[in-house]
């Protein structure tokens, strides 16, 4: 009877590869993550400048030494953040940080809530434009003008029409004329081609009514 088959075994024992260290941080490709992003402003123990100009709550305000402005900071328990550093000192502010950035980032939400969305809305008028159309198109201009919006009218001269072109020159003046309480010329009449434009844009507290 045959002996059975033996396993193979290789003279010298293979082992198995070393497995590459962790890194923290770095991905399956072996490649690092982005750095973290660098901090908005120079804080503490970062301030370069040999003199700041100091301000905050219940300290006395006034140009001191770097060590002197650290010193008060810690004091408090707070932080020297560094929020002008192109003044003559830099002007530092001894405030909790993450406070701090927390105001900061509240403050540009509210302003950007606050910026006025405005648009530019048309009106076409033709040379011949009767009164009645005449005082329905600026009524709809004057809500336009109220809603924070531009209006830019324009008088089209098909064919033959461009002869009356101080016609449409004295409606959109006109036309100006009678939204002056709410409105201001930013452009006067002109002509481009067959059209001629007159650009008006809200004046006053219409200026500031369309939020985001």
């Amino acid at each position: 009877m045959a002996a059975p088959n033996k396993p193979f075994r290789p003279a010298t024992p293979i082992k198995p590869a070393p497995k590459a260290p962790y890194v923290p941080g770095a991905n399956r490709y072996g490649r690092g993550m982005s750095r973290a992003k660098e901090a908005e402003h120079k804080i503490n123990e970062r301030i370069r400048a040999n003199q700041v100009r100091l301000v905050g709550e219940n300290i006395e305000v006034g140009v001191f030494s770097i060590q002197q402005a650290l010193q008060i900071a810690q004091q408090q328990e707070l932080d020297l953040v560094e929020i002008s550093p192109n003044a003559d000192p830099p002007v530092c502010r001894v405030v909790d940080y993450k406070k701090f950035l927390y105001e900061q980032k509240k403050k540009k939400k509210e302003l950007k809530a606050n910026t006025v969305k405005q648009e530019v809305k048309e009106i076409r008028f033709g040379p011949n434009t009767d009164e009645h159309d005449f005082e329905f198109k600026l009524k709809h201009a004057e809500k336009f003008l109220k809603e924070g919006n531009k209006v830019r009218a324009y008088v089209f001269f098909k064919g033959r029409a461009i002869v009356y072109k101080e016609r449409g020159e004295v409606l959109l003046l006109q036309f100006a004329q009678k939204l002056q309480d709410i409105g201001k010329v930013e452009q006067l009449p002109r002509l481009e081609g067959k059209k001629m434009f007159l650009l008006m844009s809200p004046k006053g507290k219409a200026a500031g009514a369309t939020k985001e």
